[in-house]
């Protein structure tokens, strides 16, 4: 399927941007509700935004927020919080807490409490302000579960072939790289564009080479991706190692149950999603279940930000 490609834009040309109307299927959720609820719920909780950065495709159906936020608790990661949204039907309104490497602004995420998902429909954009609210208030929490998955990260030795091994792995069974991406994990391997502090040889270096990569991936993706990559290290290289550990030092870790549903998995077996003829993506349900039209105005929420 061939998806419009993203690129940088402003948050004026997505609050400016117009959306369609969907008659009876479809709950609109402004990308400009999104932009003043992110700024405002940060600013209540006492979160200060350093940086914003916004990508869209040319006609701003798809969109992406990531906001920087200050944070003094580690001198390699800041806080992030993220969400994508669209007018046309292709994925369901996202937000989520996770952080980001100040040496090269590669992203983390993590696919269990630290992430939302939601279709288009019924009291969809309410259900969005209390999402970003919770995650929000929740932001510290899961900031430092990041923080402590980086340095476990670090402490995970990955030769060369076991770090090949798992891009293909990546590729081919979790599909969650294109070619273009593989290639640019192999550059990184070779010829590092950033110093992590750590060797190359170590799960924090090969992390950072995949979510490099993954800053390629288009809007509609990039969420998803990052945490299920985050998953797949924790299942393949963080869990094993906490166990040999565990029995080493005789240190207490929860088990890891190896049948637990993911997040992106359960959204997955709760829905349907079939393909149109001109190639959008849309939920059995919205084609089969007509839902009255909520179109959040600008006067709607201004009373739910204080």
């Amino acid at each position: 399927m061939g998806y419009k490609k993203p690129s940088s834009c402003s948050a004026d040309k997505l609050a400016t941007a117009k959306f369609p109307s969907w008659g009876s299927t479809y709950t609109v959720i402004r990308h400009k509700f999104l932009i003043d609820a992110t700024r405002s719920l940060l600013q209540t909780h006492g979160f200060n935004i350093v940086n914003e950065e916004y990508r869209a495709t040319g006609d701003c159906n798809i969109a992406q927020g990531i906001y920087h936020i200050e944070s003094k608790q580690d001198s390699e990661l800041g806080m992030m919080f993220a969400w994508t949204n669209s007018y046309n039907k292709q994925i369901r309104f996202q937000c989520g807490v996770g952080a980001y490497v100040f040496v090269c602004n590669n992203g983390m995420i993590a696919g269990d409490m630290a992430s939302y998902a939601r279709k288009h429909t019924g009291n969809a954009d309410s259900e969005a302000f209390n999402q970003i609210t919770n995650q929000i208030k929740n932001a510290n929490k899961y900031f430092t579960k990041l923080l402590k998955d980086k340095e476990s990260m670090k402490a995970v030795t990955l030769s060369s072939k076991e770090q090949a091994e798992l891009v293909g792995r990546l590729f081919i069974e979790e599909e969650l790289l294109d070619s273009s991406q593989v290639s640019c994990i192999k550059k990184e391997m070779n010829k590092p564009s950033y110093q992590y502090g750590v060797g190359q040889d170590t799960g924090w270096a090969f992390y950072n080479h995949v979510t490099h990569a993954l800053k390629l991936a288009h809007p509609r993706s990039w969420m998803k991706h990052q945490q299920t990559f985050h998953e797949f290290m924790i299942a393949e290289c963080l869990s094993q190692s906490t166990i040999q550990s565990s029995d080493t030092n005789n240190i207490e870790s929860d088990p890891v149950n190896p049948n637990q549903l993911t997040l992106d998995k359960a959204i997955e077996e709760a829905t349907n999603e079939i393909e149109l003829p001109d190639g959008r993506v849309i939920d059995e349900l919205d084609a089969a279940e007509p839902m009255n039209e909520i179109i959040i105005e600008e006067e709607d929420y201004d009373f739910m930000i204080d």
